[in-house]
């Protein structure tokens, strides 16, 4: 199994995920040429890539994908109502409407219904063998009937956006304020370290703290938030870093490479 970051930002998003033959990339933000370049860094040709999973339809996540499919076709996984928002989908033959869990070959993807301001938004569990990866970012909050689906996964992709004080002292207007802090919005340092507390297990290898804002968070205010969430709940913390908006960060490789 391989699992590595493209892009984790509000400028763009992207992961990369293998196992076996199959080559999956969850969302396609940025531009179709950084997406070919990153996956050519990391050894795979973008034409080998079988599926895209879009979570929802906002532009840091799609951005990339109506030029990407001009040259490559891979199947583009999307549920109805996001379909609405691209209409240039419409005319593409390799589109597939999902709403429930399914199988892309061996890979089990279980689907969960998040809570931001799309006409839809969906993240993601991917399962393979005896491994897990947990897809999250962009919501407002977790439902807690989620909860024990998304327990003691091997990985979690988790959003981290922003350091509340920060947001409330910062440049942002008060209606994105609160747009953010909303329960449409995205999860605060503070939201996602208590989620984590819930669901790591014993099985959980590393954490992955996705979508941190340019704007409103720093890489040491979300670490040193999670840090201190964890050994207020007396809990032992697994290996934690953050992704990048313009690098790659390798969650799992089935060549053991360790992240940047």
């Amino acid at each position: 199994m391989k699992a590595i970051v493209l892009a984790s930002g509000s400028e763009g998003n992207s992961t990369f995920f293998s196992a076996g033959d199959t080559r999956i990339l969850i969302d396609i933000g940025k531009n179709a040429k950084y997406i070919t370049n990153h996956l050519q860094e990391i050894n795979e040709d973008p034409q080998n890539i079988d599926a895209i999973l879009i979570s929802h339809t906002h532009d840091d996540h799609v951005s990339a994908l109506k030029i990407y499919l001009k040259k490559n076709h891979p199947k583009v996984y999307i549920t109805e109502k996001m379909l609405y928002d691209l209409d240039y989908l419409r005319d593409y033959d390799n589109v597939v409407i999902y709403d429930d869990d399914f199988y892309i070959n061996g890979i089990k993807i279980t689907t969960i219904k998040t809570s931001h301001d799309a006409s839809d938004s969906r993240n993601f569990i991917l399962s393979w063998q005896d491994k897990s990866l947990v897809y999250l970012t962009d919501t407002g909050y977790l439902n807690r009937k989620y909860f024990e689906i998304l327990k003691n996964a091997t990985y979690y992709l988790m959003e981290s956006n922003h350091d509340i004080a920060m947001l409330l002292e910062g440049p942002y207007p008060k209606w994105l304020k609160q747009r953010v802090l909303g329960t449409e919005g995205h999860l605060s340092n503070k939201d996602s370290s208590f989620y984590l507390t819930k669901l790591i297990g014993k099985d959980t290898k590393k954490i992955i703290l996705m979508h941190l804002s340019k704007t409103n968070n720093t890489e040491e205010k979300a670490l040193e938030t999670l840090k201190n969430t964890f050994r207020e709940y007396e809990m032992t913390l697994p290996e934690v870093m953050c992704a990048k908006q313009n690098e790659v960060t390798r969650v799992e490789d089935d060549q053991d490479i360790m992240c940047r």
